[in-house]
């Protein structure tokens, strides 16, 4: 055979070509044809290939993921990176934003020599690059447009997970909400539910729920100090009205590109349980308000849920179904959630199992603990031409082991990647900057004062004075000679100025409120209010 003859070498096939052999192999698993994310270049035997490019189809991002890795491995320039391609492409994106470095993502990136060595390692054509944001915060604390629910809406599972509730006041505090929803009293913030409590266990109240099992003062005290608790918090300004409506997550911008939400949680960072668990709601919202839409070409919205351990920590059973149940259903949506986590361990398997996309950076192995952790990551994943073991305790910064859905469906083989360098900013914009951006906002003037408007606390407060007024009515009515009855024509401008009052439009919106409510508790038990 001729020299010309010869199988082409990899010197042959120039300096991006990959080794024959597994690594080859693994390549050929992420050469998609349709759309897709790119995350980096594969790493083989210490060298990156610029010719493998390790990618995520974007038809398969409501298939949800996993973001996974040890402090400081570089999960969150990850999340950047893929807000940014999803964004290119036209799909919103929320991100939680709990240590205050994603506002970035809204200006454009600072060349540096880092930055063009990443970029020529893994084949990068990289340009700063500022995206479409919005900035939201938890209730008005910190930065960001206010983000409120009415109790109502939030639920009584949720609130109990908040309140950190046993499994039988969980159970009060949905008959609680249950009354609340028959009678049409609107629990807009903390003081409608404790007012309703509190008449609940009162000599007037008591008799309303005897007839379905009743709320003890026993269990109705530990409801109401856990409020109280919360409130001292400053729990107070996360629920009321304007409720956030959770569509204007779902919005594009008039160049194309996906709006980038960020959830601005510094403020709150020291509340854990608190974020986590209104995350969650946002995302019941969003189940609970989008039509089915099966698969498409690309997803509606991809949702990043960072500090996932906290949701998951102490959940009851009930509590994890729920999740479990949404997190499976919402894919139909057209909604991609990915939680963003240390370790695959902190996510029960029934949801880890429905994670088919997973970005695991370096993991540390100091503890026994640790060893463990890493050999749970590892069996995790599908067989691979790796060491995992090896390989996840020895990753740099901004490298991972990916393994996503490919185009059929099918995983594709486990990949070890050195990422892109995201093209915003790599860290958080000025203070000024950022206020000016939320001003700016087109969702500002409807969220950034907050409303109190009547509702179960003032209805309850002047329940006395409404019964009072009543039986001096009737009093004065049997009193009346009979002659001096109205006549028609002045019964019929009398029914005009009731239809008209406040009170009875107060009335009617209650009643159909209420009727709304029982029909569209979700899941979770919460409910959207509909005008």
């Amino acid at each position: 055979m001729s020299v010309s003859d010869q199988p082409p070498t990899a010197a042959d096939r120039g300096p991006d070509a990959l080794p024959d052999g597994p690594a080859a192999e693994i390549a050929a698993g992420y050469a998609f044809r349709g759309d897709a994310l790119d995350l980096g270049a594969l790493l083989w035997d210490g060298v990156c290939h610029p010719g493998g490019q390790v990618r995520i189809p974007l038809g398969m991002l409501n298939r949800h993921g996993l973001v996974a890795g040890a402090t400081g491995s570089g999960k969150t320039k990850t999340l950047q990176l893929i807000a940014e391609q999803l964004s290119a492409h036209g799909v919103p994106v929320f991100l939680a934003d709990v240590k205050g470095d994603l506002s970035g993502l809204s200006a454009p990136g600072q060349d540096g020599a880092k930055v063009r060595e990443r970029a020529a390692q893994v084949g990068q054509d990289w340009t700063a690059t500022g995206f479409p944001c919005a900035f939201h915060g938890l209730g008005g604390l910190g930065a960001g447009i206010p983000v409120r629910a009415t109790v109502t809406s939030f639920g009584p599972v949720l609130l109990a997970k908040v309140l950190d509730l046993n499994p039988t006041q969980e159970q009060s505090l949905g008959l609680i909400f249950h009354y609340a929803d028959r009678k049409g009293l609107e629990l807009v913030d903390l003081k409608d539910l404790r007012a309703v409590v509190a008449f609940l266990v009162s000599d007037e109240g008591r008799p309303e729920l005897k007839g379905i099992g009743g709320l003890s003062s026993a269990t109705a005290g530990v409801i109401l100090r856990a409020l109280t608790a919360f409130e001292q918090q400053g729990a107070s300004g996360f629920f009321g009205e304007p409720e956030f409506d959770t569509a204007e997550l779902l919005r594009t911008a008039q160049d194309g590109r996906g709006v980038v939400s960020v959830m601005e949680l510094p403020a709150v960072q020291d509340r854990p349980r608190l974020f986590s668990t209104f995350l969650m709601w946002l995302l019941a919202d969003l189940f609970h308000d989008l039509p089915e839409v099966g698969d498409l070409d690309r997803p509606k919205l991809v949702f990043f849920f960072d500090e996932a351990h906290l949701l998951f920590a102490g959940a009851s059973k009930a509590f994890l179904e729920s999740i479990t149940q949404t997190v499976r259903l919402i894919r139909s949506k057209g909604v991609g959630v990915f939680f963003v986590t240390q370790t695959p361990k902190d996510v029960p398997a029934d949801v880890l199992a429905q994670l088919g996309n997973r970005v695991q950076h370096a993991l540390r192995a100091f503890t026994p603990d640790d060893a463990k952790a890493l050999k749970a990551t590892v069996r995790t994943f599908p067989h691979s031409a790796y060491d995992l073991e090896e390989v996840l305790t020895g990753l740099g910064t901004g490298e991972a082991v990916v393994t996503v859905l490919g185009e059929s469906g099918a995983p594709t083989p486990v990949a070890v990647t050195r990422l892109r360098a995201p093209e915003s900013l790599m860290g958080p914009v000025g203070s000024a900057a950022l206020d000016e951006a939320v001003r700016a906002s087109e969702g500002y003037g409807r969220y950034a004062r907050a409303v109190d408007r009547e509702s179960a606390y003032e209805r309850l407060a002047a329940r006395p004075a409404a019964g009072t007024a009543a039986e001096a009515e009737a009093g004065s009515e049997e009193a009346r000679p009979t002659e001096a009855r109205p006549s028609e024509k002045d019964e019929e401008s009398l029914v005009r100025q009731v239809v008209g009052s406040g009170a009875f439009k107060s009335l009617a919106r209650s009643i159909g409120t209420q009727l709304g409510r029982e029909i569209t508790r979700s899941l979770f038990g919460t409910a959207r209010r509909r005008r």
